[in-house]
């Protein structure tokens, strides 16, 4: 796994190399030997001298004025969500000595609330582990349960990567959710056994993670093949769970009258009814 210490150069290092020159407005004249923008393209185009952006890179200045970060994010092409994250990196961290792994619990009344809902949900905690499911969620997919992962399952399961027809596009989705979830606490234990693992055994997580995306993780269309039933298209809700520390209850609906609400129906009926939320609580 890459040494994440150097968080901020890192990030302007991958973003950069995206960047192609004629998205900056730079004529090219004859063969590039570097991907995307030079580092002194970069930097007269942020309106800094290149010396400082090197600096910035290589990790030697980590403290630059909200000003620079936001003028790099304009080169660079970041949207909102990735300019935020470039300001977070800016503003450093106290030194904190490693954490001993910590451990998420569900709320008793959002276990009980996903029992009862007759919709496929489950509760996702900050690293992206299933912490409480019900049936119906099971029923969508047998590693939407308790104790699974989702990038672990997205990634290394191909029956998790057959229910998605998308799935090079919902790979790289989950990726960039997972580090705007993450952002700059890179000391985690769960964080540094998921990205370590993943990077070994996963070449397309090791690429992808390699690209610093960042994205909010918010409601979104999901299109998903089962075995079973056939096409689905689900909406999905993602709801912020109060008093913890980045859980998310994750709630998938049809649109009324459709031929997927039909198909969940049926989904629904056979069924077994025996709540499925019991919680998990996951070293982190």
């Amino acid at each position: 796994m890459r040494d994440e210490s150097n968080l901020l150069g890192d990030y302007v290092r991958a973003r950069r190399e995206l960047v192609t020159p004629e998205q900056a407005g730079i004529p090219v004249l004859g063969a590039r030997r570097v991907p995307g923008l030079r580092r002194e393209e970069v930097a007269m185009l942020a309106g800094i001298s290149a010396d400082y952006y090197l600096r910035l890179e290589q990790g030697r200045d980590r403290n630059p004025s909200a000003q620079v970060l936001e003028s790099l994010a304009r080169v660079l092409r970041l949207d909102d969500d990735a300019t935020a994250y470039l300001l977070r990196l800016g503003a450093g961290r106290p030194r904190r000595p490693r954490r001993r792994p910590r451990k998420e619990t569900v709320p008793p009344g959002t276990a009980k609330l996903v029992a009862t809902l007759p919709l496929p949900a489950y509760v996702e905690g900050r690293y992206f582990d299933v912490l409480a499911a019900n049936a119906l969620a099971t029923a969508l997919s047998p590693r939407l349960a308790v104790g699974g992962n989702r990038l672990r399952d997205v990634f290394l399961d191909p029956a998790e990567q057959a229910l998605f027809p998308d799935w090079e596009d919902a790979a790289a989705g989950m990726v960039a959710g997972f580090r705007e979830s993450v952002g700059t606490d890179t000391d985690d234990p769960r964080f540094i056994e998921l990205v370590g693992e993943l990077s070994l055994v996963s070449p397309r997580f090791s690429r992808l993670w390699a690209r610093h995306d960042v994205n909010t993780c918010e409601g979104a269309p999901k299109h998903i093949d089962h075995p079973q039933v056939g096409s689905l298209r689900l909406n999905r809700e993602r709801l912020g769970v109060n008093g913890t520390a980045g859980q998310t209850l994750v709630v998938l609906h049809p649109d009324p009258g459709t031929d997927t609400a039909d198909k969940l129906a049926l989904l629904a009926s056979v069924t077994q009814t025996a709540p499925a939320a019991g919680t998990a609580r996951i070293d982190r």
